[in-house]
């Protein structure tokens, strides 16, 4: 190739690019065409996002700048702290338009007849229902701090919003400046309560809705909070830290690993701190006593914000019985050709068949663990587990079926960010019921999504397998879109058992004929792929590439890409988050495009197809192309080899392809602009769901 693999500017930033994708979550909370609440909630999604952003990604940019590193080579030729300034500016602009946004939705819910007010705008009636609400539920569950003259700071929790109060007292300052008659002041911290619902309805008055936020709600009432005090002056203002997430596992090997990762999400709670986000409307005197006390860096991301800080839980804003607000609810269909009723796995020794959550039923995995518990013949279940529900019907089923003497063996990923907590307890709690737990392997995360039974048919063994892009995770099934492959054929059922194997014997590596599992074979096979792709074109055959992901950062397989696109193989890539490759570059890549879909539904799906001569090769995947799947988790593509299924694939990516109304373009002018061609409007998400409802009716 004409340009080193280290020329950087062949590639975009992934922490730039991530922010890009955060901004198309901005634009459906920005669009008229998306229902008022729902608009609401996607503002909650956006700064869900950003929090956990800058516990990882931007954490990760801060260690670099403290380590003194440029970063250049860790972050594709950015240097850190230019990186890290690049960000800051680029969130404060996000986080205004995010507030002017709210400020908009605000407006049109009023028209509607629902009233978001705050304490100013409470009538007498209001007033005398918060009071009593607050005594009841609020002030029982209120942690407050005074901090005048208090020896050691509070440790803030970690994106636990406080509502920073100020009281000018009524008595002189005890050490007063040039002006004697200086008056004392005197600081104290409110934490906002995560156990009471943030968004409180009152009372209609005359047919219209009202909320209010908890936190106005407090601000009405710190009269009672602080009647001991005698003040002639109150005010709040709205703080918020973000800490670093890193797991810190310490080395010692006398304790087990579930204990281990126990103690260190107990510790995330007090890592460092990466942001600080204020109400731009405080004191600045405040401003400085509270960043001097919490030893607010340089080298943290200090961000003036709006009067409320936590808009993450708009992502729980209520449907207040406003079903016109809220997107039409469509129930999950049924796969075409297997019922609810009668046997599963009678179905599935017949034929493979495929789900697409959550437009199709997420049922049938739990159906599949609850039949295999039951059933006499089954002899033992090992499936992989990366992030369970709240209330997992998956961990209750593989509970069931090792209290009914089956051979349970789960590997539980215990470091699946975020999810650390709720993974250990249900490691413990199936652990005591008697199923055999693994946890993960050394240096390697386990983020594949597997399961395979073994089953006594005719005196011989006879495996039942499901595969899938997605987490076995009831609640994310529902929003997130993922693949599950069903199949009784033989050689992948032996080869997840290899997986299994891996898992207890990792220093052997292991070969398989179906599988492509990383760490070991993923990069090379997706390679070797395109290469085929590449040799088909030269010499005048039929050569693409089609690609469904979540994020793809990784320098090589890019560059690998724009090796395929030089050489004129066509690439389609439908990316929902991070893309660092830039395509439609002249002599590098003109023959790549790429779209960016976001929606209703969160596109998790990851499909690989290529061509191989109009003799396509399909593989559903738990892997992205990024560094971190290829290379440092175990992951799981599966080959699809049933024609039917193939077909749907081809058809829903089509689907995928065709949108015009959802689709922005990926560019490297990265301003998200929609795709929006001629001809009829095509909303992928939901021509997909018509897609399926069509094949049943015709069934």
């Amino acid at each position: 190739m004409a340009e080193s693999k280290k020329s950087y500017d062949r590639f975009i930033n992934r922490d730039l690019s991530w922010l890009q994708f955060n901004a198309r979550v901005l634009q459906e909370a920005k669009d008229p065409s998306v229902p008022l609440i729902e608009r609401l909630r996607f503002l909650g999604i956006f700064s869900n996002n950003l929090d956990e952003f800058f516990k990882v990604r931007y954490a990760t940019i801060k260690r670099i700048v403290e380590a003194g590193k440029g970063g250049r080579s860790e972050l594709g030729g950015v240097a850190a702290k230019e990186l890290q300034e690049t960000i800051t500016q680029t969130v404060i602009k996000q986080q205004q338009l995010s507030l002017d946004i709210l400020g908009a939705i605000q407006k049109e819910l009023g028209k509607t007849g629902i009233h978001i007010i705050n304490e100013r705008q409470i009538t007498p009636k209001q007033s005398a229902f918060i009071t009593d609400y607050f005594l009841k539920e609020v002030s029982p569950a209120l942690m407050t701090f005074i901090l005048t003259g208090l020896e050691t700071f509070p440790a803030l929790k970690d994106s636990a919003a406080y509502l920073a109060v100020r009281m000018v007292m009524n008595e002189p300052a005890q050490t007063p400046s040039e002006d004697e008659s200086e008056l004392a002041v005197n600081y104290a911290l409110i934490e906002i309560p995560r156990v009471i619902d943030r968004f409180i309805e009152l009372p209609q008055e005359q047919g219209q809705k009202y909320i209010i936020l908890l936190d106005d709600l407090i601000r009405h009432c710190m009269g009672i909070i602080f009647s001991i005090f005698s003040y002639r002056e109150i005010s709040a203002y709205m703080i918020k830290i973000t800490r670093d997430a890193e797991l810190d596992i310490d080395s010692d090997l006398s304790r087990s690993f579930l204990d281990k990762i126990s103690k260190s999400v107990a510790r995330r709670s007090s890592g460092d701190p990466v942001r600080f986000v204020y109400d731009r409307d405080i004191d600045p005197d405040m401003l400085e006593f509270f960043m001097n006390k919490m030893n607010i860096e340089s080298t943290d991301s200090v961000i003036p914000g709006g009067r409320y800080h936590n808009r993450r839980d708009y992502m729980k804003f209520p449907s207040l019985g406003r079903q016109d607000l809220l997107y039409e609810t469509k129930v999950p269909l049924r796969i075409k050709g297997l019922n609810f009723e009668g046997s599963l796995l009678a179905k599935i020794a017949k034929k493979d068949y495929l789900l697409h959550a959550p437009y199709q039923s997420f049922r049938y995995v739990v159906k599949f663990l609850r039949e295999a518990a039951l059933d006499p013949q089954v002899k033992s279940i090992k499936i992989t587990i990366y992030r369970l529900a709240e209330v997992s019907h998956i961990a209750s089923s593989l509970i069931n079926a090792a209290k009914n003497g089956k051979d349970v063996v789960v590997q539980i990923e215990l470091r699946a960010r975020f999810d650390e907590a709720a993974n250990i307890y249900y490691a413990e709690q199936m652990q005591e019921e008697g199923v055999q737990m693994i946890f993960g392997v050394k240096g390697l995360k386990v983020h594949c999504k597997a399961c395979v039974i073994e089953r006594l048919e005719g005196g011989k063994i006879k495996r039942y397998s499901f595969l899938s892009t997605g987490n076995f995770n009831e609640s994310t099934a529902r929003v997130y879109t993922d693949y599950t492959l069903f199949t009784a054929n033989e050689g992948i059922g032996k080869d997840i058992n290899k997986v299994f194997n891996f898992f207890d014997v990792n220093y052997r590596v292991k070969t398989y004929k179906h599988l492509v599992v990383s760490p070991h074979y993923t990069r090379a096979t997706w390679e070797r792929l395109i290469d085929v792709e590449i040799k088909n074109k030269a010499k005048g055959k039929s050569a693409g590439i089609q690609l469904k992901l979540n994020s793809l950062s990784d320098y090589r397989m890019i560059d690998k890409l724009y090796e395929a696109s030089q050489a004129g193989v066509s690439i389609q890539i439908v990316v929902r988050g991070i893309c660092c490759l830039i395509p439609g570059v002249k002599g590098l890549s003109e023959n790549i495009e790429v779209i960016s879909v976001v929606d209703k539904f969160l596109e998790h799906t990851r499909l690989y197809i290529f061509n191989n001569n109009n003799d396509p090769k399909y593989f559903i995947s738990s892997a992205d192309i990024m560094g971190r799947n290829l290379d440092t988790r175990v992951e799981i593509s599966c080959p699809i080899y049933d024609s039917e299924i193939q077909k749907e694939l081809q058809e829903t990516f089509e689907i995928s392809w065709q949108d015009n109304v959802k689709a922005r373009l990926i560019l490297a002018t990265q301003d998200n602009a929609y795709v929006r061609e001629g001809g009829p409007s095509v909303r992928s998400q939901f021509a997909i769901y018509d897609y399926y409802k069509n094949k049943l009716e015709r069934e």
